[in-house]
């Protein structure tokens, strides 16, 4: 399917739209989200996602349907990483709760951008040197090994070579000024550490966006497809952190299910030249992966964390 621009201009304005809607009506307000609230919002953007995923299927057909929602899944899954390093971002920082969603709403639209233009050279890139699918591949495998033989992902941010230039080159306020990011005192303009914790994110965001995205190349190349399954992924991601933030722990089996996946993937790659899987077994694959982690980690999982009675 060649996606006309017009189709491009409307997607973005969209997404701009309901980012618009988000932030100056339903949280207008700085205010710490509820877990009620995070549940709705989360069944909102999967279901604007999953009609906007209809609508793909409608005018491109059912192959271009099925990546869609195989890239939507994958990107989707990929964000429980996310979620963590957020945890602890926002732990470290000691953000505030009611000042939390304030960050993640700006780094969506960091993440547009950011996220566009790596998946504009990475489509440029492999259309002229068709070798460099094979690296994504390698890259994708060696990432999921990596992830089976480390429990838990470590975030260091004070060592983190952004925090130290901001703190070396940005005056700073003592403290939090509401949800400000800039304000001036005393006649100078001055960020706040809430601009800083932005930064990190955004610079974490785009970390991730190494692993994700060349997995969704493994589906597709198809520009539109990529983009938008990317980004209807991160539109739901807010709201997908305060539903899970605080029951991480909960799924001790996802590190692993997300190793299977991205190997899954960086294999896909590697063997395209000679076999091409169909893009409904991945589809079926991935999901059929995420229900064994989610079933075996609040089964086997609980069991292992219950506390032993009493001799």
């Amino acid at each position: 399917m060649e996606t006309p621009f017009w189709i491009w201009i409307t997607f973005i304005v969209g997404v701009l739209a309901l980012l618009a809607l988000d932030l100056g009506v339903f949280h207008r307000k700085a205010h710490a989200v509820s877990l009620r609230e995070a549940a709705i919002w989360t069944v909102v953007w999967v279901m604007l996602s999953v009609l906007f995923g209809i609508w793909v299927w409608w005018r491109g057909g059912s192959e271009l349907g099925l990546q869609f929602f195989t890239g939507y899944v994958i990107e989707y899954s990929l964000s429980v990483d996310n979620i963590f390093v957020f945890v602890l971002l926002f732990s470290y920082f000691a953000v505030p709760a009611e000042y939390q969603h304030r960050v993640l709403f700006w780094g969506i639209l960091a993440a547009l951008v950011m996220r566009g233009v790596f998946i504009g050279l990475g489509v440029t890139i492999i259309e002229r040197f068709g070798w460099v699918l094979y690296v994504f591949g390698a890259f994708l495998v060696v990432t999921g090994l990596k992830m089976f033989r480390h429990e838990k992902l470590e975030v260091h941010p004070d060592q983190n070579p952004l925090v130290k230039l901001c703190r070396r080159w940005l005056p700073f306020t003592s403290g939090w000024v509401g949800p400000k990011f800039f304000v001036r005192q005393n006649g100078r303009l001055m960020a706040t550490p809430l601009f800083l914790v932005f930064m990190v994110v955004n610079v974490t965001d785009l970390v991730f966006a190494v692993d994700s995205i060349p997995a969704v190349f493994a589906i597709t190349l198809n520009p539109f497809i990529i983009f938008t399954s990317n980004i209807c992924a991160v539109m739901g991601l807010r709201s997908l952190y305060f539903l899970l933030a605080g029951a991480m722990n909960l799924f001790v089996y996802l590190q692993q299910a997300l190793a299977v996946i991205l190997t899954y993937v960086g294999i896909k790659m590697l063997i395209v030249h000679w076999i091409k899987i169909p893009t409904p077994i991945s589809l079926g694959f991935i999901a059929v992966t995420l229900t064994v982690a989610v079933v075996a980690s609040l089964t086997i999982g609980r069991r292992s964390r219950a506390p032993s009675p009493p001799q």
